[in-house]
């Protein structure tokens, strides 16, 4: 459990300012109102916004507590603090398959724009797998950049895992059939593909991802296809954008929230999976190869809501 209660610790210090933001003004509402009245919802819809939950999934979350205030005849506005709560963890929270993927033999596409640290998360998930005695190949299919290739290469030896790549500049499909070949003649586990994060004309990378895709389908259609997008935390509502375009693209089965230590903007994990109805799968806080783990709604939500000791 020590891995874990660090990682939990080191979320609950970046999400420091986020927090702060959210409950200080949750603190002068319930202590300020006494009654709950649309002045009370008002604000409340302020502090959630600011918080960076975004317009529609605030609306959501108030619409939910309403109907909750309204069934269970709450009167004082402390109570509606659990609420809340409850309400957003409800909606956060992962399905039990939402890892079905490391139980079957898999090709799991990341994907998302350059700086997202989109590399790193492969290697971090390709170390986590192989400690699992999985079997693991990574597909270097960013070939635009050949710092991709060599940073792909340098985590799959600190991983002690294979790497199909090809010189940059090459057609990302054809490394995506090469890795489909290797992954079925050398059995492995999973398949883990970097691609290309260039947003400068989004027809091509658009393309260039359903290309991918319909390799992969052709070439290993015996494989559980899992698509995770990555998006930068500290970015917040641009990385709600992001995600739908890349959501026009392609079937996206989960996202990975990075760089969430640190930010102001931690509520924008609770916006992109209320928004896009996709679930965050994984969160990033830092380099440490266990600095990325599954996503837990309760630590999360928690995290953001609840003051720790020093903040009372």
């Amino acid at each position: 459990m020590g891995e874990k209660k660090g990682f939990f610790s080191r979320l609950v210090n970046g999400l420091t300012k986020t927090r702060k933001n959210i409950t200080a003004g949750l603190d002068s509402i319930f202590h300020g109102f006494s009654k709950i009245d649309d002045d009370f919802y008002e604000e409340l819809e302020e502090i959630l916004i600011m918080g960076d939950l975004g317009v529609d999934t605030t609306m959501n979350i108030i619409e939910h507590l309403q109907e909750k205030v309204k069934e269970e005849k709450i009167k004082e506005p402390e109570k509606c603090r659990e609420l809340l709560i409850n309400i957003i963890k409800e909606q956060m929270a992962v399905d039990e398959t939402a890892y079905e993927y490391e139980n079957r033999t898999s090709v799991v596409l990341v994907i998302g724009v350059n700086g997202v640290g989109k590399t790193t998360t492969i290697g971090k998930l390709a170390s986590q797998l192989k400690a699992q005695n999985k079997k693991v190949i990574l597909a270097a299919a960013d070939t635009f950049r050949a710092a991709a290739i060599e940073q792909l290469t340098e985590w799959a030896n600190r991983a002690g895992v294979d790497i199909i790549s090809q010189q940059e500049g090459s057609d990302p499909a054809a490394v995506i059939y090469d890795a489909c070949q290797a992954a079925k003649s050398r059995h492995a586990d999973v398949l883990i593909c970097d691609t290309a994060g260039r947003l400068h004309n989004k027809k091509n990378l658009m393309n260039e991802l359903s290309k991918i895709r319909r390799v992969i389908e052709r070439e290993y259609p015996e494989a559980y296809l899992e698509t995770l997008i990555v998006l930068d935390g500290t970015t917040g509502q641009n990385a709600l954008v992001q995600a739908k375009q890349f959501k026009e693209a392609s079937d996206i089965s989960g996202i990975v929230l990075t760089k969430l230590d640190g930010t102001a903007k931690g509520g924008i994990a609770i916006a992109i999976q209320a928004e896009l109805g996709i679930p965050v799968k994984y969160i990033g806080i830092g380099e440490q190869i266990d600095d990325l783990q599954k996503f837990d709604a309760d630590s999360f939500v928690n995290a953001l809501f609840e003051k720790t000791q020093e903040e009372e």
